[in-house]
C-alpha cells in the first residue's frame, strides 16, 4: 500500500505542494531541492537514493492547504479537547476571581462571576482548532523563522479581533462603571434590538489584544508545533520500523533462498552418483526429490513452520539418503508429543541432518546413526541433532568452520529470534557431533 504523500521537507519543514519539485527515495521520505543537493542524494533515514518526485495535481481538499492543515479542523477530538480545557480554565478562573473578591469583602454572585469568566474565556475554544491547523500548516524552522514571525504577528491580531468579536455578542462582554452592569457590544437590552458599540469594540480590543496574544494564541502556538513535532516523530519511528522490518524480511528470504539451491544441488549431487548403479534407485529418488520441491514450492515464502510439518520434510529428505546409503544409514526420532504443533523456521532441521550425513556418517566405514530429539522445557523449545561420525574436529585438533547450510541457518536464527536463540555446536566424548537448538516455545493458535 502506498504511502501518505508528504507535504513538508523532512529536513528544513519547507511546504512542499503536490505539484512543487520534490525528492523522494523508495520509502517516500521527501526533501526539497536544496536539502536533497545538500544531501548528495542520498537519503539520511534508509541511505537510499533520493528521486524526483512525479507531480501530482494539487490536493482537491483546498489550493494550497495540505491534509496536514485540515486535520485539526476535521478531528472531533480536538475540538472536544479545545472545549474541555478552556471550559476547565473558565471554572477555575471564575473559582479563584470569587474566591479573590470574598476576601476583600467585596459582593459578587457567584454564577454571574463564573457566566462572566465563560463569556470571556470559551470563545477561545471556538478558534483553537484553527488555531492548531495554523502551526500545522506553517511550522517555523531555523531557515523560516523570521517570515513565519511576521505570519503569526498578524493572525494573533486576527485571533485577537476574533475573540473580542465573539465575546462582543455575549451579554458579559464589557463592564459599564456608570450603571455598574455588563453589556453585550452587540444587543441594545433596553430597546432590544441590536446595537453595534464601536467605542466598546476599540476599548476590548487594546485592552485584550497583549493577553490575547501572549496569554492564549501564542501557548496554542507552542501547543500545535509540540504535536506537530510529536507527530512526525512517530511517523519517522513508524518508517523506521517498517524499513527495519523489510530489511530484516528481506534478510530471511535471502537466506531461505541461500538454502534451498544448496540443499537442491546436493540432492541432486547424490542422485547423480546413483544414476549408473541402480537406476530403479535413482528414479525413487528422483520422485522423493519432486514431493519435497512440491512441499517447497507450497511453503512459499512462509519462513515459519510447525515442527511437525518441518520433521516431515526431513524425512522425506532422509529417504533419499537411505536409498544411497543404504543400511549404512539410521534415524532415531525422540520427539515429544507435545512440541509437534511448536512454530520452528522452515528449513531448519535439513540443513543440520544433511551436514550430519556429509561430515559425519561420510567419513565412517561402519553403520551411521542420526538422532534428532525435541523437548519443551521452560518455555523453551530444544532441538537436537547428533550423528556417531568423527564430529566438529579435524585431524589437527582444529574446529572446522561451520559449512553454507549452518552458517545461514545461525543468521536466520539470530534474524528471527535475536537473542532468545542458542546454537550449540559440540563434539560428544563418545565421539560423533551434537547440534542444539533453543528457542521460544511458540505453538500453533488453535483453529476453530
Amino acid at each position: 500500500m502506498a504511502l501518505e504523500m508528504k507535504t513538508w521537507c523532512e529536513i528544513c519543514g519547507r511546504d512542499l505542494a503536490a505539484d512543487s519539485e520534490a525528492y523522494v527515495c523508495s520509502y517516500e521520505c521527501t526533501y526539497c531541492e536544496k536539502c536533497s543537493a545538500n544531501l548528495k542524494g542520498v537519503c539520511p533515514n534508509c541511505g537510499g537514493e533520493l528521486n524526483r518526485r512525479p507531480r501530482r495535481a494539487a490536493d482537491p481538499v483546498s489550493p494550497g492547504t495540505s491534509q496536514t492543515a485540515v486535520r485539526p479542523l476535521q478531528s472531533g477530538l480536538i475540538w472536544i479537547s479545545s472545549f474541555g480545557v478552556w471550559s476547565l480554565v473558565s471554572i477555575l478562573a471564575g473559582v479563584s476571581i470569587f474566591q479573590f473578591y470574598r476576601a476583600r469583602n467585596i459582593s459578587m454572585g457567584f454564577w454571574e462571576n463564573q457566566l462572566t469568566q465563560f463569556c470571556q474565556i470559551l470563545p477561545y475554544a471556538l478558534l483553537t482548532p484553527f488555531v492548531l491547523a495554523l502551526a500545522a500548516r506553517y511550522p517555523v524552522t531555523r531557515q523560516n523563522w523570521l517570515r513565519r514571525s511576521g505570519l503569526y504577528l498578524i493572525c494573533g491580531l486576527l485571533f485577537c479581533v476574533a475573540h473580542i468579536t465573539i465575546r462582543g455578542a455575549t451579554p458579559y462582554a464589557y463592564w459599564d462603571p456608570k450603571v455598574r452592569a455588563w453589556h453585550s457590544a452587540m444587543w441594545d437590552y433596553k430597546t432590544h434590538s441590536p446595537r453595534m458599540n464601536w467605542l466598546m469594540f476599540e476599548d476590548l480590543f487594546y485592552s485584550n489584544v497583549v493577553d490575547d496574544i501572549t496569554g492564549a494564541f501564542v501557548p496554542i502556538i507552542l501547543v500545535g508545533h509540540m504535536l506537530s513535532y510529536y507527530s512526525k516523530l512517530r511517523e519517522r519511528e513508524r518508517r523506521t520500523a517498517q524499513l527495519e522490518a523489510q530489511l530484516s524480511k528481506a534478510n530471511l528470504h535471502a537466506l531461505k533462498s541461500q538454502l534451498q539451491p544448496h540443499f537442491l544441488f546436493n540432492t541432486m549431487h547424490s542422485i547423480s552418483g546413483l544414476m549408473f548403479a541402480d537406476v530403479h534407485a535413482a528414479d525413487k529418488m528422483m520422485t522423493r526429490l519432486s514431493e519435497l520441491l512440491r512441499m517447497t514450492l507450497q511453503d512459499g515464502a512462509a519462513q515459519l513452520t510447525t515442527l511437525d510439518r518441518e520433521l516431515d520434510f526431513v524425512s522425506r529428505y532422509l529417504d533419499i539418503e537411505k536409498m544411497r546409503l543404504g543400511e549404512r544409514l539410521s534415524i532415531v526420532h525422540d520427539i515429544s508429543p507435545d512440541t509437534l504443533d511448536a512454530q520452528v523456521p522452515h528449513l531448519l532441521l535439513q540443513p543440520l541432518v544433511e551436514n550430519s550425513i556429509q561430515h559425519g556418517i561420510a567419513k565412517i566405514t561402519g553403520n551411521g546413526e542420526i538422532r534428532i530429539a525435541s523437548r519443551h522445557e521452560d518455555n523453551s523449545l530444544f532441538l537436537t541433532v547428533t550423528d556417531n561420525g568423527p564430529g566438529f574436529q579435524n585431524t589437527n585438533g582444529k574446529g572446522t568452520k561451520p559449512g553454507v547450510g549452518i552458517r545461514a541457518t545461525q543468521e536466520r536464527l539470530r534474524t528471527l529470534y535475536g537473542d532468545q536463540h542458542s546454537l550449540n555446536l559440540a563434539t560428544l566424548s563418545s565421539g560423533g557431533a551434537e547440534v542444539t537448538i533453543r528457542l521460544p516455545f511458540r505453538p500453533i493458535p488453535d483453529k476453530d
